[in-house]
């Protein structure tokens, strides 16, 4: 397997084309209406301006996490690499610049959430040293019924 040279940097709301053109790309993403259009994630990252991260090679997004927090909690949302440049240990890079980018913000957990049908994901994710918390329940409650999640075929 030949190796990849890739930078890491932070995301931008400039980014957006191409961070979509990458979720787009891959089977199975699923793109929410309105928490993912263009206004959805430049919101995200006016709160968040520190901590997402894009993987570029040659100028191009090959990688991408929108990573932010609450004050107390992060949370990873869209973490994704670029088929053909996986298993290179980038995706692993993009966690490991997000985590520190919380903890320099005083953050100590960070959470995300997986599709148990995410085989890829949840396999990266055990092998990433994370953790499957099987104690708690995950509930979440829709405030506008316009914000639905298509998955990409």
């Amino acid at each position: 397997m030949d190796k990849i040279t890739y930078k890491l940097r932070t995301m931008t709301t400039e980014d957006y084309d191409s961070v979509y053109e990458l979720w787009m790309s891959i089977k199975g993403f699923g793109i929410r209406s309105i928490d993912d259009s263009r206004e959805g994630v430049e919101r995200f990252i006016r709160r968040n301006p520190t901590t997402s991260v894009v993987a570029t090679v040659d100028d191009k997004i090959i990688g991408a996490i929108l990573c932010g927090h609450d004050g107390r909690r992060g949370c990873f949302y869209h973490v994704c690499v670029h088929e053909s440049f996986r298993k290179h240990g980038i995706g692993k890079a993009m966690a490991t610049a997000c985590m520190r980018a919380l903890q320099l913000e005083g953050i100590n957990k960070v959470n995300l959430i997986a599709f148990k049908s995410n085989q890829i994901g949840n396999h990266f994710w055990t092998g990433a040293g994370w953790t499957l918390r099987e104690d708690l329940n995950y509930y979440d409650f829709t405030l506008n019924e316009a914000n639905i999640t298509e998955f990409n075929k």
